[in-house]
């Protein structure tokens, strides 16, 4: 598909005006909704955490509910509405937008605004949009905060979009239309291929998990259980530049990681660069390569990875410097990689979150503890064995992992070039 020949037949010389999304509809903020207004049914609730890890670009349903008595007093999602994230701990989590198509009135959280489409706007036309680079770079003008990054309503409103044929509303939403069909369209083969793709990564990794409970119980072994803290020479953590300010981002060189990217493999760059006067203003810190980075937070908590390279990280990544004369790195990241679910289980708060204690604390298996060099032979030899596996199943140059990716990728590229409409230096809000 060209898709650049495609939206030049669809606009058919029509003009694409940027405007501000508070002249397209109107946004209103939600309610503030805690864990104790849910309800096991009742008025059906879309709040924060249900948005970027349930819905996709459009719902006819919720998973959450308030009582009538408390709806009636909350801010109301009307078939067609979009919700929008405002708040969230990770800056690409912010303006994930969802369409809400159900019958049934909603109400929605205090973390989301509620846009209610004008006659110039589909709202499934912006829900793509918010997943643009475009749309990334206009949020981040506005963007707030270091551990919690939020786009205020009122500067959500001042987000450029942009509408094809403008002085024409019906011509413009039959345009828009078309677009959001063939990214349904798009989105519904990426998708099957990536299924298809994933059932069969799932089976090799079934493969490589009975080979690795195998290497590492031990059951006959001669071990000595000892404290990841007792291996470890250093622990880093690190800090999130201010959100917005250009002076931290703009032009930077600085690899910055953040936890969506710690994925139980080896990291060779970072999405997000920072600059020197970042990292003198901020806690996002200098680690050295080949640490065992774990993540501490949230939904990703208890994730891990190795850097490849020296790097900076946001506050929610634990890296731990290990002592290369009691453990091999590889052989604690394939450790604390086993135990994912053992170690996110003991997180704490509503969030489940991790700290360094809680990290260190916890015991892995060193083989021959009375002759270290053997250790360290045993350690190599296992190392090998189930690196053989990883590359097969988590590395994103090689096998099926990359084959996902590059689909991915595919599909962003369409998706954004369909949406690429040409901008003006300046656009009148």
């Amino acid at each position: 598909m060209n898709g650049m020949r495609f939206l030049d037949r669809l606009l058919d010389g029509v003009d694409v005006e940027w405007k501000a999304l508070g002249t397209l509809g109107e946004l209103v903020r939600g309610n503030g909704l805690q864990k104790k207004d849910f309800t096991e049914s009742g008025v059906p609730a879309i709040h924060y955490g249900q948005i970027y890890t349930y819905y996709g670009l459009s719902t006819t349903e919720t998973k959450s509910y308030v009582s009538p008595d408390l709806a009636k007093q909350l801010k109301k999602v009307d078939k067609g509405d979009v919700v929008i994230t405002n708040t969230s701990e990770n800056f690409e989590d912010v303006g994930k937008a969802l369409v809400y198509l159900g019958e049934r009135q909603a109400v929605t959280g205090g973390h989301a605004t509620v846009l209610k489409p004008g006659e110039l706007l589909l709202g499934k036309y912006f829900a793509y949009f918010t997943q643009t680079k475009e749309f990334a770079a206009e949020k981040r003008k506005y963007s707030k905060g270091t551990k919690v990054i939020d786009v205020s309503a009122t500067d959500m409103a001042k987000i450029l979009i942009p509408i094809p044929c403008p002085e024409n509303p019906k011509k413009s939403l039959e345009i828009q239309h078309k677009i959001v069909k063939v990214l349904d369209t798009f989105t519904e083969l990426t998708a099957e291929l990536t299924a298809e793709l994933t059932a069969e990564l799932t089976a090799r990794k079934k493969q490589y998990n009975y080979y690795r409970d195998q290497l590492l119980r031990f059951e006959n072994g001669e071990v000595e259980w000892k404290t990841l803290g007792s291996i470890t020479k250093k622990w880093y953590s690190g800090g999130t530049p201010t959100a917005g300010a250009s002076e931290y981002y703009d032009g930077g060189d600085i690899p910055w990681l953040r936890t969506q990217e710690v994925k139980f493999a080896d990291i060779e760059d970072t999405e997000i660069k920072i600059t020197q006067a970042a990292v003198k203003t901020s806690a996002a810190k200098w680690i050295p390569e080949n640490c065992v980075i774990i993540a501490i937070s949230g939904a990703t908590a208890g994730r891990s990875a190795i850097n490849k390279i020296p790097l900076t990280t946001n506050q929610h990544c634990g890296c731990l410097e290990i002592d290369s004369t009691k453990a091999l790195y590889r052989y604690v990241f394939h450790w604390v990689s086993y135990n994912y679910e053992n170690i996110k289980a003991l997180g704490q708060g509503a969030r489940g979150d991790l700290n360094s204690s809680i990290i260190k604390e916890f015991k892995l298996p060193l083989p021959y503890p009375n002759d270290p060099e053997k250790s360290l032979i045993e350690q190599d030899r296992i190392v090998a064995i189930l690196d053989k596996f990883d590359t097969l199943t988590t590395s994103l140059t090689e096998g099926l992992p990359r084959e996902i990716e590059l689909r991915q990728k595919q599909y962003a590229y369409y998706r954004d070039l369909l949406l690429g409409f040409p901008k003006p230096e300046e656009v009148a809000a």
